[in-house]
């Protein structure tokens, strides 16, 4: 992850749940040192681990070492990191830090349990761009770590041609030919069909990938025979990690899947004290 911009969406995070100040420490000895353990509370992939230190860092002082690797997988139970330091660093840090590494770890949980019951090497899971606003970083980090892949990360990530911008410009053949003339030879360009005949106008206008959209298994197979091997094959809609095992062997080179990102259950994840260590 891009430590800068780790370090601005932490901070922001820090601001937003502080405030004023954390008046449950208010009237405690937030000096002292203690220590404490993170425990996740269930199976999975765990997922944040750089977090946890960079938050202590804003706060004040306290030492995180991480008992468990990101892409780890973990049993009920299991420490997955300890920390020791001042009171008011660990207690005031930890919502925060929960908060992000149970949403990551669930994501690279669930994107772990999707690439294991599609069980095709010839296939990558990709994620979308519905992810929850300011979480986009998190939230692609643990796509990754779960053994998916990364779609655009933003707008400025390749062109993507839609419904709509097919509707705008008057159709697939249109929208190609008119965004061809004015990208240079290093843009991507991708685009949605939703027929055979769209299909044949991107092939012919020459798209970089062609979109598959809410296509059936068997769809995916026959439309693959049309595609030259120079373009790449995305499908997209309705898949889940029920539904996945059945795109096992359909041609195309991604599925991308929007719920990895937009439909999240968190890992838990607990954070105990252990006892004061000194005064």
């Amino acid at each position: 992850m891009n430590n800068i911009l780790l370090k601005e969406k932490l901070r922001e995070f820090l601001n937003e749940d502080i405030n004023f100040g954390d008046m449950s420490l208010k009237y405690l000895n937030g000096s002292k040192v203690i220590a404490g353990a993170f425990i996740a509370k269930q199976a999975g992939v765990v997922c944040g681990q750089d977090i946890p230190q960079l938050v202590y860092d804003l706060l004040g002082d306290a030492s995180y070492t991480a008992v468990i690797k990101d892409g780890q997988t973990v049993t009920a139970g299991t420490v997955i990191g300890e920390v020791k330091g001042q009171a008011s660093t660990l207690l005031t840090g930890e919502r925060v830090i929960l908060n992000l590494i149970q949403r990551m770890s669930g994501i690279a949980s669930t994107t772990a349990k999707i690439v294991e019951k599609l069980n095709d090497p010839t296939i990558k899971i990709t994620d979308t761009r519905k992810t929850a606003p300011g979480l986009r970083l998190f939230d692609k980090f643990a796509v990754s770590t779960g053994g998916g892949f990364n779609h655009r990360f933003d707008l400025t990530g390749g062109i993507m041609l839609k419904d709509n911008h097919i509707a705008l410009a008057g159709g697939v053949k249109a929208a190609l030919l008119t965004v061809k003339k004015n990208v240079g030879p290093l843009t991507s360009i991708e685009i949605e069909v939703e027929t055979e005949s769209e299909l044949k106008e991107a092939i012919e206008v020459g798209a970089n990938v062609i979109m598959f959209d809410n296509q059936k298994p068997e769809t995916i197979k026959k439309w693959k025979q049309l595609v030259p091997e120079t373009i790449q094959i995305e499908a997209s809609g309705g898949i889940t990690e029920e539904t996945v095992a059945a795109f096992r062997g359909c041609g195309a080179d991604y599925l991308s899947i929007g719920n990895l990102t937009n439909d999240v259950s968190p890992l838990d994840i607990s954070f105990l004290v252990k006892g004061v260590i000194k005064s």
